[in-house]
């Protein structure tokens, strides 16, 4: 399991990715509220995502920036694109998302783009399977960059170097 990484030094940058108002009804009718979905990203690797709710835009969009920050994890890269083919699923949504050759660019839709745009992948292709829920797909799109492994990694929990995994 990867730690928070320290977001102080990061030069991150914002994108709100969906902006809903919400109702809960209660006992005097409905009580209005706005539910912020953002992304943060350095465009080197780091992406976060993040909700925040309240009654006005600005004060939600405060609280999802400070979530997203909280939720930054690192990318792993191989060269541009990712090491390997993986499948990120968050409540109905699933995010498929496979290494792309150099020059391809990032080819997925919705919410999923801003996600790895954000992340710094710059040959990628990207299906979203199920849901197409802007929030779920961005939060299905962060559950796959976070299951992705390196080669190094997978050579050391193995106890192996890296030419016997490749064979």
């Amino acid at each position: 399991m990867r730690r928070a990484l320290d977001t102080s030094n990061l030069e991150l940058n914002e994108t709100i990715v969906s902006i809903r108002r919400v109702a809960k009804t209660v006992k005097g009718g409905r009580n209005m509220r706005f539910s912020v979905t953002v992304v943060v990203g350095d465009g080197e690797g780091h992406v976060g995502v993040g909700l925040g709710k309240a009654l006005e835009i600005p004060e939600a969009v405060r609280k999802a920036t400070e979530d997203a920050k909280k939720n930054v994890i690192k990318v792993p890269t191989v060269g541009t694109t990712i090491p390997h083919r993986q499948l990120g699923v968050f409540g109905a949504g699933r995010v498929l998302l496979m290494p792309a050759a150099p020059g391809t660019g990032v080819i997925a839709g919705s919410s999923v783009r801003t996600v790895l745009e954000a992340a710094g992948v710059k040959d990628i292709r990207a299906k979203s399977i199920g849901s197409n829920n802007t929030g779920n797909m961005a939060y299905a799109t962060m559950e796959g960059l976070k299951a992705l492994t390196t080669v190094e990694e997978v050579a050391r929990k193995r106890g192996k170097t890296k030419e016997e995994i490749l064979g």
